[in-house]
């Protein structure tokens, strides 16, 4: 798996260029938090591929959203534990949220877009359209 791009000084705005900044860490004025689910970008000549880690949550546990070239990947889960015994009752609840927001480019082929979940990845494909995508080299002849 290839690392995200992140801002660096070789590649400063690299992935904010083409996706937009994230709307929590824009909010927030930090990136990297805890709970929030790291995101690897990778382009080749015919998609974009995210890959969302996020162990522990299920595919049921995503919420995708489409619009205006802005696509957002959320996720709630609640998790309540009660455990009564005999002289005591312990609780223990949790909650994660978390939302992310990326700009897509207009090179890209929205209607699509799928979405697949394994081992605690959730993996989105974003198609470049037909005109985006690299054409391959030719040797052009001289009339």
């Amino acid at each position: 798996m290839r690392p995200t791009l992140r801002k660096s000084v070789f590649f400063p705005f690299f992935e904010n260029d083409f996706f937009g900044k994230d709307a929590l860490a824009n909010a927030c004025h930090y990136e990297n938090t805890v709970g929030v689910p790291a995101v690897n970008i990778i382009e080749n000549k015919d998609n974009f591929k995210l890959e969302v880690a996020a162990p522990g949550l299920a595919k049921e546990d995503f919420k995708l959203n489409l619009e205006n070239s802005t696509l957002t990947i959320s996720s709630h889960k609640e998790t309540n534990n009660e455990v009564n015994e005999e002289h005591f009752v312990r609780k223990e609840f949790s909650n994660f949220t978390f939302s992310r927001s990326f700009q897509l480019p207009h090179t890209v082929d929205q209607d699509k877009i799928e979405a697949s979940h394994k081992n605690g990845v959730l993996t989105i494909l974003i198609p470049k359209k037909e005109e985006a995508k690299v054409k391959e080299a030719r040797t052009l002849v001289v009339n």
